[in-house]
């Protein structure tokens, strides 16, 4: 796909975040001023206090990472690593998944996890590059907190670590359902977000299920549609109502995250200039040429070449200003994705 050429960009393996930082809020932070169309270093994300304003909201993905990542083992003690995405039933035991080495197996094949022999899948075939596992019983998340793992990125090329458990949730996460963490709210500790509100700032929650898709690269479809994967979200009445009145108010919206500005574009009438309260599913694909209304900032970490989050970032500021920052970011060392470095774009 040319189209995506200006977006790509080499990445030395040594700037992957592999791990956390000692602690969430010393990450680097890029600063990103759209209006004037420059860019500094503050240098690290606890001093983007120096930025924030009275009044300024602050939006924030309440989802929680679920253990979804699962080592299913055959009879024969061949073991096929697994991601649980959503049930294809309200029963929840019909589980849409990432399945790898799906060739070898059979329609009937039954897979257990592994050391947990109780459970049962049973392989029912593929769903174009997904895969069909249904079992018997109900499997809730509380089930995969006993047999499953965090399923933390696959461009971390390591096994999980008990402090994964921790760091690759966010202080904000309340809400299972997720098979990534939203990452711009892995910097925020409790007593920076206490910081916060110190300077007269408030938090808001909204939830999106983080699925599928944020492993997926961009197809040729979703370019001319201008649609990605759906994802589940939810609006309280309460985040709604204290929205529009900010938004009266004149007073600063700013997306913890990409995530989080997915949900606010996709609820917000920008006729009315009114956020819309509920729970539903969002498509939305935001890339430069579109228009985005519902906030006024955007923290975000540095997001992998050729990405949907990419375009969505540079949608938010302009191309031009956003691959400077990126070539400044490569050429100086910052640490990219999950556990990575921050930007902070108003």
């Amino acid at each position: 796909m040319d189209f995506l050429n200006e977006y790509d960009f080499d990445l030395p393996e040594e700037q992957i975040a592999k791990f956390p930082l000692k602690n969430r809020d010393e990450s680097r932070l890029l600063v990103v001023d759209r209006i004037q169309s420059k860019f500094w270093e503050a240098p690290l994300f606890r001093d983007i206090t120096s930025l924030v304003r009275p009044g300024d909201i602050f939006v924030y993905n309440e989802t929680k990472v679920s253990y979804r990542r699962v080592f299913l083992q055959v009879e024969s003690g061949r073991i096929h690593e697994s991601i649980f995405l959503e049930p294809e039933d309200i029963q929840n035991q019909t589980w849409l998944c990432i399945l790898k080495n799906r060739a070898k197996l059979r329609l009937g094949d039954r897979l257990s996890p592994v050391g947990f022999p109780n459970y049962q899948f049973v392989y029912q075939g593929p769903n174009e590059e997904l895969s069909i596992l249904k079992s018997e019983i109900s499997i809730s998340d509380s089930d995969f907190e006993i047999f499953g793992n965090i399923p933390i990125p696959p461009y971390l090329k390591r096994k999980v670590t008990e402090e994964d458990k921790v760091r690759y949730q966010t202080i904000f996460a309340n809400r299972s359902g997720s098979v990534a963490a939203p990452t711009a709210g892995l910097h925020f500790t409790e007593d920076l977000k206490d910081t916060f509100r110190t300077l007269g700032a408030e938090f808001l929650p909204v939830e999106l299920q983080i699925g599928y898709g944020t492993f997926r690269p961009l197809t040729t479809e979703q370019w001319q549609t201008k649609t990605l994967h759906r994802e589940k979200y939810l609006v309280p009445e309460s985040t709604a109502t204290k929205l529009n009145d900010a938004r009266k108010e004149g007073r600063r919206i700013i997306a913890v995250g990409t995530t989080t500005l997915r949900v606010l574009e996709t609820v917000f009438d920008s006729q009315l200039q009114k956020y819309k309260v509920g729970s539903s599913q969002t498509d939305i694909f935001l890339s430069p040429g579109d228009k985005i209304d519902s906030v006024q900032g955007l923290i975000t970490n540095f997001h992998l070449p050729k990405s949907s989050l990419l375009l969505l970032v540079s949608a938010f500021a302009t191309t031009q200003l956003v691959l400077d920052s990126y070539r400044y970011a490569l050429k100086n060392g910052f640490r990219f994705y999950s556990y990575g470095d921050s930007m902070f774009l108003f």
